[in-house]
């Protein structure tokens, strides 16, 4: 049985806004997640994807609308904000991994210290998903021993090793050189496969084509349209969608 109670949606965003420096970058947002599915976010950069993720995990405070992890609405004040991350794993475009720990030290130290998790079987999850990632050899190298694509698949079993309920991936192949994206791409698959559930913003968008469950086109702080890949890729309703594709498309990208 899962440790999660299960809910018609893990992730609830309701009219969400947030305002930088009088620049509204969400506005209104509204958001549904279900359980074991996969969100993309598409849309231009400055679109709000990235904030958008940082709000989920509360990185970010908002400026008005709710949100709910699990039926929770975790953007109440008397909320435990960091019980709520101890739920959620977030991949970014930089690895961030500490440079003076070994892989093994820079996966098992939330467990460890966060979540109060025995070295040992911190360290026993920790080198199960290394070897599932392709890199149980790796346990013991440092960081800036690896490829950047080595790199960032580290910085995802990171994430897992906590076992969140929902993953938030932030264009985790961005800063990749592009022989490198397969194979990061590969473990999200697997990851869907395996009925993780997942909101990942990003500029693949034949990967967002392919995995995802839903798809949500953000422009200018809104989501402008959403539905199956299918149907935002296919037959998009909205002429600002339309022109997005179409210039993915002539850039050879789809």
């Amino acid at each position: 049985m899962s440790e999660f109670p299960e809910q018609s949606s893990v992730l609830r965003m309701e009219s969400v806004r947030k305002t930088f420096g009088g620049t509204v970058v969400l506005r209104d947002v509204d958001l549904e997640v279900a359980p074991h599915t996969v969100t993309a976010l598409i849309g231009a950069s400055g679109s709000g994807k990235s904030t958008l993720l940082r709000c989920a995990n509360l990185l970010e405070e908002i400026d008005d609308g709710a949100i709910w992890l699990d039926g929770e609405e975790i953007t109440d004040p008397r909320a435990d904000q960091d019980a709520v991350r101890r739920r959620i794993g977030v991949v970014f475009q930089a690895y961030n991994l500490f440079p003076h720990m070994t892989v093994l030290e820079n996966i098992t130290l939330a467990p460890r210290r966060v979540h109060g998790v025995a070295r040992a079987e911190a360290e026993e999850r920790a080198r199960e998903l290394l070897e599932r990632l392709g890199l149980g050899a790796r346990a013991g190298e440092y960081p800036d021993r690896l490829s950047g694509g080595q790199q960032q698949r580290v910085a995802i079993v990171r994430a897992l090793a906590v076992r969140p309920r929902l993953l938030l991936l932030d264009e985790i192949t961005a800063a990749l050189d592009p022989e490198l994206v397969g194979e990061v791409l590969t473990v999200v698959r697997d990851l869907k496969d395996e009925g993780m559930t997942m909101v990942l913003a990003t500029h693949e968008m034949g990967f967002a084509r392919e995995v995802a469950d839903q798809v949500c086109f953000l422009d200018g702080g809104v989501v402008l349209e959403r539905g199956t890949a299918e149907l935002v890729f296919g037959e998009p309703r909205q002429e600002r969608t339309r022109r997005f594709l179409r210039r993915i498309v002539n850039a050879g990208r789809l």
